[in-house]
């Protein structure tokens, strides 16, 4: 195992209010305020997370480079006053940047107790297999899950 420093527990923590405060934004109806907070704390704990150079070097990989920019770009049309635009530029950036994390995430989720067998239902595990690329799993594997 390895140990979670200090720096990286408030980085989670940042992170964390980070997405509360986006969905906060959201559900008020595209709050500017909300969004520009949630944006700033959601960098910053990611910043602490994985160091301020890792997180540089993420965000200029030359085939990263087209996400980077929507990322940023929607951020600052949220800043400028647009929170709606600025958001949907934004969620594609974010999409296009995190995308390979997804499948490792929705795996890890499905070995989450009751989170676990909501997400291997029928109908839901369908769809989420399409969205992870999981296009091998079997039906035997949800059986296993679902107990």
């Amino acid at each position: 195992m390895f140990e979670i420093t200090d720096t990286q527990k408030i980085g989670v923590g940042l992170a964390g209010f980070g997405v509360a405060f986006v969905f906060l934004g959201v559900l008020l109806l595209f709050d500017k305020g909300l969004l520009a907070i949630g944006n700033i704390l959601f960098i910053c704990g990611l910043a602490c997370i994985i160091g301020l150079e890792r997180t540089f070097r993420f965000f200029v990989q030359r085939k990263k480079i087209k996400s980077s920019l929507a990322f940023f770009g929607g951020i600052v049309i949220v800043l400028l006053g647009w929170p709606l635009i600025g958001m949907i530029i934004e969620s594609y950036g974010f999409f296009l940047l995190f995308s390979g994390f997804f499948p490792v995430a929705i795996n890890f989720l499905r070995r989450v107790p009751i989170l676990g067998r909501f997400l291997n239902l029928p109908g839901i595990s369908t769809v989420i297999d399409r969205l992870t690329g999981d296009s091998e799993r079997t039906r035997e594997d949800d059986k296993l899950w679902l107990g």
